[in-house]
């Protein structure tokens, strides 16, 4: 149990470290939004833009979808946990259903603040 509950910590831990680097690149973006902006266009048509702002907004997506990822499988190790123990319990004594609901509905929650984190970087990107 104690393996499990700390290869679960380990995984939040990354993905808030990753979601936090994340954000990070993507106000680290939105500062040199005008450098990113720049387009110049030479005289036979085709425009030049800056090389660095795909990059930035390819390292952000990762960051998201990594948010999303390890989110996600935190709280389906999470949740795996919860429902086995919730299942035992409930086979013994009935009136701990809402009791074990709730902590099931904790579990699941970190798979969205995983989706929040992602929004939030994607929407700065």
């Amino acid at each position: 149990m104690k393996k499990i509950l700390f290869k679960l910590s380990l995984i939040i831990v990354l993905s808030l470290i990753i979601c936090i680097g994340g954000l990070c690149i993507s106000k680290a973006d939105e500062v040199n939004q005008t450098e990113v902006a720049t387009v110049t266009t030479t005289q036979d048509g085709s425009n030049t833009g800056n090389e660095e702002s795909s990059k930035d907004k390819g390292i952000g997506m990762i960051a998201a979808a990594l948010a999303v990822g390890l989110a996600a499988i935190g709280s389906g190790i999470a949740v795996a946990v919860v429902a086995s123990s919730a299942v035992g319990a409930i086979s013994e004594n009935p009136s701990l259903l809402g009791k074990t609901v709730i902590f099931a509905g904790l579990a699941e929650g970190i798979a969205i603040y995983g989706l929040i984190i992602s929004i939030m970087i994607l929407s700065k990107i």
